[in-house]
C-alpha cells in the first residue's frame, strides 16, 4: 500500500469514527430531553406520545386524594386540567392551589402519570413556564369574559 492510499484511509476511518461519535452523542442526546407542557397544550394534543415529558401548573384545591402510596390530584393552568397519579412520598411542600411540576408520561386513559414531582421552593416562586402558561390563560380567560359583558349588553360580538 503507497503512503497516500495510507493517509486517505487513516482519514476516512477518523471521520467515520467522529461521525459515529457524534451520531451516539446527538442520540443520548434527543433520548435525555424532556419537555414541559401546561394543561392547556396536553388538552389540545400538542404532547408526544409514549414519551417523557414534564407537566406544570397549580395543584387544585381540594382533589389531593391519598390512597396509602397513591396520590391523585388535578393539575390546572386555570384553563385546563389534567388527572394525575403518583405513588410515592411527595415533598414536604407540596400543596393545594400551590406550584407544582411532574415528570411522567400520559396514559393512554388520560391520566398523567408521574414519576417524580417537584413542589415549589416558597410562596413566591413558581417555574417560569407554570407561570408564563398561568398569565396566558388568565389573559384568555379575561378576554372572554369581556367579550361576553359586551355581548351580555347587546353591543358587537
Amino acid at each position: 500500500m503507497k503512503p497516500r492510499h495510507k493517509r486517505v484511509a487513516i482519514v476516512v476511518g477518523l471521520l467515520a469514527s467522529v461521525g459515529a461519535a457524534a451520531a451516539l452523542v446527538l442520540n443520548a442526546f434527543n433520548s435525555n430531553l424532556v419537555f414541559f407542557y401546561t394543561p392547556t397544550q396536553i388538552a389540545s394534543k400538542e404532547v408526544p406520545q409514549g414519551r417523557t415529558f414534564r407537566l406544570g401548573g397549580l395543584v387544585q384545591s381540594g382533589t389531593v386524594v391519598r390512597d396509602g402510596v397513591t396520590v391523585r390530584f388535578l393539575v390546572t393552568d386555570t384553563a385546563k386540567t389534567v388527572p394525575v397519579r403518583f405513588e410515592g412520598v411527595l415533598p414536604d411542600l407540596f400543596k393545594e392551589g400551590k406550584g407544582v411540576v411532574a415528570q411522567g408520561s400520559l396514559g393512554p386513559d388520560g391520566v398523567f402519570v408521574a414519576r417524580e414531582v417537584l413542589a415549589k421552593h416558597d410562596e413566591n416562586y413558581m417555574p417560569p413556564e407554570a407561570a408564563d402558561a398561568v398569565a396566558k390563560a388568565n389573559q384568555v380567560r379575561n378576554r372572554m369574559s369581556g367579550k361576553a359583558a359586551v355581548t351580555a349588553q347587546g353591543g358587537p360580538q
